[in-house]
């Protein structure tokens, strides 16, 4: 195996575990800070829509996030 392959088999290992730790509910904060740096390491960004997760969360801050309609 090259480097290219076993960077490349390393990136799908932690980007596996991270989300299978996230979606089992088992994730600490530490961890959940972990996927998130993940994310934004590798360009993936979300914008929050009012029916979603992320727009939930937006709609609960002690402040004002403007969101798009779905």
């Amino acid at each position: 195996m090259n480097k290219e392959e076993t960077l490349s088999n390393l990136h799908r290992a932690v980007a596996e575990e991270l989300l299978r730790r996230v979606m089992s509910g088992e994730a600490n904060a530490a961890e959940l800070n972990v996927a998130r740096g993940f994310l934004k390491d590798n360009g993936i960004d979300a914008t929050p829509e009012q029916n979603d997760a992320l727009g939930k969360l937006a709609e609960s801050l002690p402040f004002k996030i403007e969101l798009e309609s779905a």
